[in-house]
């Protein structure tokens, strides 16, 4: 095997690409004594910046609230940039879907805890995430809606 033909996977680099704390409700809804609900959205985005080259982006959003009043919101993407090469096309959407995703993710569950620490707060840590099973479930969202077939 040639080198040109070399599967290549290389992490650039990974960054913070966006990050954003809001607490509309203080100082007031701080002296709540009633414990907050937590509701947190994950999401992976992907898009190529160069031939080989994609970024990929996970972003979370935690928001707390007593009864229907904002105590926090944090919005963070946490980012990576990859080279890779020479993978069968096949390969290479699970490749984005799933293994750049874990790589990025750590980064993300601890500038996330960190800032929601440092904004007073007792520290939400996002649970691990399968990021295998969140992909299969996307192809298969995405295979059904392309057949057009209803349950």
């Amino acid at each position: 095997m040639s080198t040109e033909e070399t599967p290549v996977f290389q992490i650039q680099r990974v960054y913070l690409k966006d990050l954003s704390l809001e607490q509309p409700n203080s100082p007031a809804i701080l002296l709540e004594q009633e414990q907050p609900s937590v509701d947190i959205q994950l999401g992976v985005q992907a898009a190529t910046v160069a031939e080989g080259i994609f970024e990929v982006a996970v972003t979370a959003t935690v928001q707390t609230k007593i009864q229907d009043k904002t105590v926090f919101l944090v919005e963070a993407k946490q980012a990576g940039i990859f080279e890779i090469r020479n993978v069968p096309e096949e390969q290479l959407g699970a490749i984005i879907g799933i293994a750049c995703p874990q790589i990025v993710y750590p980064y993300l569950r601890g500038n996330v805890a960190d800032t929601i620490t440092r904004a007073g707060f007792p520290p939400v840590h996002l649970a691990e995430i399968n990021f295998q099973a969140m992909y299969e479930q996307q192809q298969a969202a995405a295979a059904e809606a392309g057949n057009g077939s209803v349950q």
